[in-house]
C-alpha cells in the first residue's frame, strides 16, 4: 500500500464498510445476467429463464468458488479450519465458480429439457463480460497482481496514472495483470458477439474456452499469487484443459457434425 492507493472501500452503512469489490462484484453479476437473458429470449426461451438459472447457481458457484481454492491452499486452511468460511476476508477462484456455474446448468437444462450447448452459447458471452468487469474488483483490493517491472514500463503501456499508482505494491511497481484480463475479454467479448451469427450451435462456446483459456494461460504465467499442484499452476493446468476442449468441440462441430446448425437458428 502507498499514499496514492485508492480506498478499497466505497463508503460506510451504518457503521460496516461496504467495499469496491462487493460493489463491482454485484454490478457485474446483474450486467452479465441482463446480456443472457436478452439473448436467451432472441433465442426462443423463456423469459425469466436465465434468472431462475442464476437463483440457482449463483450460490452454488460461489460456494465451489471457495472449496477451489481452499482445496487448493489446504497447507494453510488445514492448520486454520476456522477461516474456511471466512469468504469476507477473500479467498475465492473464477474456475471454481465456472466449474459449480457448468454443474449447476447441466442439471438445470435437464431439468427443463432444454439443450445444453445452446444454454452454453447463449451464456459464453456474458461471461467474459463478467470477468471484464469482475477484475476490476481486484485491482481496487490491490490483489491479482504480476511481478515487479519499473514505473516507466508501465508509463510506456500509457496505463493512466491512477491505474500506476494504485500497482505500486509492498514498495514494488507491479504488472497489472488485472488489466490485462479484462483488455483481453473486452475484445474476445467484442470477437464472439460479432462473429457468433456465422457460427454453429456449441462454437460460440468452443470460441469462449479457446479465447480466454489462451488469455488465462498467459496472465496466469505472470502473477504472483497462483495457486499450485506441485511445480505447476494451477490455473495454467486448467487453461490448457479449456483449449483442448475448445478446439476439440470445433472440430468435431466444423467437421464431424453432419447436423450442423446455426447458432442463430438454434
Amino acid at each position: 500500500m502507498n499514499i496514492f492507493s485508492i480506498d478499497p472501500i466505497a463508503f460506510h452503512l451504518f457503521s460496516k464498510p461496504v467495499y469496491w469489490y462487493g460493489i463491482i462484484i454485484s454490478t457485474t453479476i446483474f450486467i452479465a445476467y441482463y446480456l443472457a437473458e436478452k439473448e436467451a429470449i432472441k433465442r426462443g426461451l423463456k423469459n425469466d429463464t436465465m434468472l431462475d438459472l442464476l437463483l440457482v447457481a449463483l450460490p452454488i458457484s460461489l460456494i465451489t468458488a471457495r472449496l477451489y481454492y481452499v482445496v487448493f491452499r489446504w497447507d494453510y486452511y488445514s492448520k486454520h479450519k476456522n477461516e474456511i468460511i471466512a469468504i469476507w476476508d477473500g479467498g475465492i477462484a473464477i474456475y471454481g465458480g465456472l466449474l459449480g456455474g457448468i454443474a449447476t446448468l447441466y442439471y438445470f437444462s435437464k431439468k427443463r429439457d432444454l439443450n445444453i450447448l445452446k444454454m452454453l452459447d447463449i451464456i459464453a458471452p456474458s461471461l467474459l463480460v463478467g470477468q471484464m468487469l469482475g477484475r476490476w474488483g481486484n485491482f481496487f483490493n490491490q490483489e491479482a497482481y504480476g511481478g515487479e517491472v519499473s514505473r516507466k514500463f508501465l508509463e510506456d503501456l500509457f496505463i493512466p496514472e491512477f491505474i500506476i499508482n494504485n500497482m505500486y505494491i509492498d514498495g514494488l511497481y507491479r504488472h497489472p495483470t488485472f488489466l490485462y484480463e479484462s483488455i483481453w475479454c473486452l475484445v474476445a467479448f467484442i470477437v464472439v458477439v460479432s462473429i457468433r451469427k456465422h457460427l454453429y450451435l456449441g462454437e460460440v462456446l468452443s470460441t469462449y474456452l479457446i479465447l480466454y483459456g489462451a488469455e488465462r494461460f498467459v496472465v496466469e504465467g505472470m502473477r504472483t499469487d497462483s495457486l499450485y499442484i506441485g511445480m505447476f499452476k494451477v490455473s495454467q493446468l486448467v487453461s490448457i484443459l479449456m483449449l483442448i476442449i475448445g478446439v476439440s468441440i470445433f472440430i468435431k462441430s466444423r467437421f464431424f457434425n453432419k447436423d450442423k446448425i446455426k447458432y442463430i437458428n438454434s
